[in-house]
């Protein structure tokens, strides 16, 4: 735990939550300024900041949350789809340092983008780039 952490507050209880769902190594609450009705967030209960810090258990406990959770969420408010994402690190829009997952039931006409409008303008990559960065990433 983080004595600075406020997900790490609303999973010891010294902060109120509106806790949807819980298990071991995962609790997931109602988004406190949602981006749509029924916007939940997935957090392991111990502090890992970025996805890197957990261990294969916690992301077990995340994952495993996550999937269970989120047909529950969509038809809890009657939702046409669901938008799940995770902001990990502050470049990429993390404003609280312990990770959490989105799920943001989404509706028809709800001016709504893909997950692919929140990176801004896409690159442009040829083959040659692609191959190279995928190679690294292989390792």
């Amino acid at each position: 735990m983080s004595d600075d952490c406020i997900f790490c507050s609303i999973v010891a209880g010294d902060i109120p939550g509106r806790i949807v769902a819980e298990t071991d190594g995962a609790l997931a609450f109602l988004d406190a300024n949602p981006l749509a009705p029924g916007h939940t967030l997935v957090v392991p209960t111990s502090h890992c900041q970025r996805l890197a810090d957990l261990d294969a258990e916690e992301s077990r406990a995340v994952f495993d949350l996550l999937s269970d959770l989120a047909p529950d969420v969509e038809a809890a408010v009657d939702a046409d789809a669901l938008t799940v994402g995770i902001n990990d690190g502050e470049a990429a829009g993390q404003e609280v340092p312990h990770v959490h997952a989105h799920i943001i039931p989404r509706f028809e006409g709800d001016g709504g983008g893909p997950i692919h409008a929140v990176a801004g303008e896409r690159p442009h990559l040829d083959d040659e780039e692609l191959d190279d960065i995928a190679a690294r990433i292989e390792g």
